[in-house]
């Protein structure tokens, strides 16, 4: 038997994180498919590594503020309009669109009103399991399949009507080696002076946001346990502004930017004070206590209520349904509890004890082991081409 055609494949990926994911497909792609495959579209320098042909530069479609939006909006909308064109002026196998919805789903709505049988696969569901859930209903005309990250989303998008939607992982269940201690660093994790992780945020508004706060809860808990060795992770772009922040801090942590230090700091930390986001899985999966914390801006804080359909703010919580890592969010963030929180879990007992017996449930729930997240993203996009070649 011959091998099958080349594939072609338009793919688009708005941000960073997209990037890295868009290219753990892409790299799937061309194992699994023995034909080989033709990438096309956008995507950062990730993704052009595995051999994406960009129609125009990633960071012309990534925006981060209300007034990035406002100021890019004509770029924006011009970029729309010209990736929508590229696939309809030259028909690929299929489409993949990765995150990004604000700008994919207006893409994806365009391309498939002009080509109602081009099948078009979503990598990574949008949130709408946390508020404006009446996104699900409004992706089913437009998408074949949603991809997606967190295990708790297919049965939330089937509830609000939203297109088909398979789990294929968290691609953090692809970094266990990297987060969890050998023998030796699991003996540094119980030993003195105990190593903290200090995690307020990687954007400039949360470090603002939580900085003198966080600042406050060390100084509270050195008070208490004076033998503590504070890290604190972040970004090269974030050094001089973290460096700042901390300049105020009666007690100083030491910063670190490189990947494979903060790994390294994953795997040797005995408990953790941790703004709410991804971080907080990482955390979790790397089997590290944790106080997490969260303050959005005032009028965000007083309207979100209104809208919020979820009960907690942290990953963990969500997926093993639990509140299994405490959280102090907005109003009743409370440095005197959250400080003497981190003593006890440092010290160990009961609630650290908790915390660990939650997080070893999670590979579980999230289904660790087999194919890693990016394969099983890869059997389904090739698996949707096949059924939409089987009823065309």
């Amino acid at each position: 038997m011959s091998d099958p055609a080349p594939l072609d494949i338009f793919i688009v990926a708005g941000e960073e994180s997209g990037d890295v994911l868009g290219a753990g497909l892409m790299a799937e792609l061309k194992v699994l498919h023995a034909g080989g495959v033709r990438f096309r579209g956008v995507g950062g320098a990730r993704m052009q590594a595995q051999g994406l042909v960009p129609l125009f530069p990633m960071e012309d479609i990534t925006a981060m503020g209300f007034a990035q939006v406002i100021g890019g909006l004509p770029r924006i909308l011009r970029r729309m309009s010209e990736t929508a064109q590229a696939i309809i002026a030259q028909l690929p196998d299929i489409v993949v669109m990765v995150d990004a919805p604000d700008f994919t789903h207006r893409v994806a709505r365009k391309v498939r009103a002009r080509l109602p049988k081009l099948p078009i696969v979503k990598y990574v569901a949008p949130t709408v399991w946390v508020w404006r859930p009446g996104r699900a209903k409004a992706m089913a005309p437009d998408f074949d399949r949603v991809l997606a990250l967190l295990p708790f989303e297919p049965e939330a998008m089937h509830t609000l009507g939203g297109p088909l939607t398979t789990y294929v992982g968290h691609p953090l269940l692809g970094e266990l080696a990297t987060l969890r201690p050998s023998a030796e660093e699991a003996a540094r994790r119980a030993a003195v002076p105990p190593v903290l992780l200090v995690l307020p945020g990687s954007r400039r508004a949360e470090l603002a946001r939580l900085g003198a706060t966080f600042g406050e809860v060390l100084a509270r808990l050195t008070a208490e346990v004076p033998d503590v060795e504070l890290v604190l992770p972040t970004l090269p772009g974030r050094r001089a502004q973290v460096e700042e922040m901390v300049g105020s801090w009666p007690v100083k942590p030491r910063i670190i930017v490189e990947d494979e230090e903060k790994r390294a700091a994953f795997r040797v930390a005995r408990a953790a004070l941790a703004a709410s986001g991804t971080v907080t899985l990482e955390l979790a999966l790397a089997g590290v206590p944790t106080v997490a914390a969260y303050r959005v801006p005032w009028l965000e804080g007083r309207i979100a209520p209104f809208f919020i359909r979820v009960k907690t703010a942290i990953l963990p919580n969500l997926i093993l349904d639990e509140p299994a890592m405490p959280e102090y969010l907005q109003w009743h963030i409370d440095p005197p509890a959250m400080a003497e929180q981190l003593a006890r879990l440092i010290a160990g007992g009961a609630e650290r004890e908790a915390q660990l017996s939650a997080f070893a449930r999670l590979d579980a729930v999230m289904g660790e082991g087999g194919d890693p997240p990016s394969r099983r993203a890869a059997r389904a996009v090739l698996e949707t081409l096949a059924q939409r070649r089987a009823v065309n």
